[in-house]
């Protein structure tokens, strides 16, 4: 059963992995805007929501689904059945994954320039869409070791996959300036591969070496598992694939109205890349731990509101939302102090210093939306949650296509504001109605 105790190690490992990670990505990232600039930053950055679409098919619901039936049959006796569901859950996800490479490989080109607006995504598309298996295999590992309570290979292997990730592309990079070569943006994504298998080699060889996976396969259980996994992981999978559709749609979109206010295109693709490559992750980096609180926090309400033990899930709420709000509050003061230092000091752009000012004021609703959505998860609602994170895409994508043309990228600043106001709200009415049902 889940305990506060081992709830707090658990969000404790994932945020030391996940504040080493991102610490290395911090620099990895001013690294990448010093060496190929911002327009090819933005360039970079344009390719991730065709990557993430492709992995909420393939693994998003899988691992959340294989993290909650883990955590369910652990606590129930049996073990057997839940290492029965990651196998099958490994085929499944390997099998999506293969046909999404022959699907990408085919139509890259048209991909790039239709959906992305840009034919320079077409090489970038065409690499990154091999890191997809490595990706799956990885995601359901990690899903099974959260239901085990073991966030100690999720956290090795985050930092394995972020670490082999920068070192491949700072090493071609420093061995084609050395030769005479000339390296370009696709380095970034060639190290995305390389750090993506890394992760999956260790990952899968973790786990054969724990023994727990010999003679793991049950053909009797097959059936039944297989039910369970696609009865649980399909409407997560189909809710967080049309949410990264609209998130694709409202990121291959923001370029393209930023020209419809009178930018060309490497202004706009340079706005874009100052946003989503330096000012996003500034204010993203201390959601390490809101992210492992809600890790940990979903299959640890799917445990306990099994159990009946009502009492005990809401102290684990209060506790991971309040700490949550308490974070963001602390890191809007931090960024609207040092905001513009930030992007003066570290990227050299006073653009990048407005934005964080700005930005900083999501930080309370942000980080504390993490814990409310994942909670609403582990209580089995995901068509709330889906409905809710709707909601706040809907005004955010309204932002980009009806204010960005008028008032430039701050009109978007503005709606992601009211976005994460608008999915708060409706998160916290939404757990307060179920524990009063409970």
């Amino acid at each position: 059963m889940f305990t506060e105790r081992k709830l707090f190690q658990g969000a404790v490992i994932l945020t030391a992995a996940g504040f080493i990670s991102r610490i290395l990505g911090f620099f990895f990232r001013i690294f990448l805007s010093h060496s190929f600039g911002e327009e090819n930053v933005g360039l970079y950055q344009l390719i991730f929501p065709v990557y993430t679409l492709c992995l909420s098919l393939s693994t998003a619901g899988l691992q959340t689904a294989v993290s909650s039936l883990t955590a369910r049959k652990t606590s129930l006796g049996k073990a057997d059945e839940a290492r029965n569901t990651l196998i099958i859950a490994l085929g499944l996800t390997l099998l999506i994954s293969f046909a999404e490479i022959l699907l990408i490989q085919k139509h890259a080109p048209m991909i790039a320039v239709s959906f992305l607006g840009d034919s320079r995504c077409t090489e970038l598309i065409l690499i990154i869409s091999y890191a997809l298996p490595c990706a799956a295999i990885h995601s359901c590992i990690c899903g099974y070791s959260f239901g085990l309570q073991n966030t100690k290979l999720p956290a090795l292997s985050q930092l394995i996959e972020q670490t082999v990730r920068i070192l491949t592309v700072i090493l071609i990079f420093a061995a084609m300036q050395k030769t005479g070569g000339s390296p370009s943006i696709r380095l970034a994504a060639v190290g995305i591969v390389a750090g993506e298998f890394a992760a999956a080699l260790f990952s899968a060889h973790s786990l054969s070496r724990s023994g727990k996976m010999a003679h793991a396969f049950l053909p009797e259980k097959a059936a039944g598992d297989l039910r369970d996994l696609i009865g649980l992981s399909f409407p997560l999978t189909a809710n967080r694939t049309a949410l990264t559709l609209l998130q694709s749609i409202e990121a291959a979109s923001i370029p393209a109205c930023l020209k419809l206010y009178g930018m060309n295109t490497q202004e706009a693709l340079s706005m874009y890349g100052v946003l989503t490559g330096m000012a996003l992750p500034c204010i993203l980096f201390p959601s390490a731990i809101t992210n492992s609180v809600g890790t940990v926090l979903l299959p640890a309400v799917s445990a306990t509101s099994a159990s009946g033990n009502r009492a005990s899930v809401l102290n684990l709420l209060k506790k991971a939302v309040g700490s949550c709000l308490m974070l963001g509050l602390a890191c809007c003061l931090f960024f609207l102090i040092t905001g513009k230092l930030i992007g003066d000091l570290l990227f050299h752009s006073s653009t990048a210093g407005r934005f964080i000012l700005t930005l900083a004021w999501i930080c309370p609703f942000l980080y504390t939306n993490t814990a409310l959505v994942s909670a609403i998860n582990g209580y089995g609602k995901t068509v709330h949650s889906f409905l809710i994170n709707m909601t706040g895409l809907l005004i955010r994508i309204a932002g980009v296509f009806l204010v960005i043309p008028r008032f430039g990228m701050q009109g978007y600043l503005w709606g992601l504001l009211t976005s994460q106001l608008a999915v708060s709200a409706l998160a916290a009415a939404a757990i307060v109605s179920h524990s009063a049902k409970m």
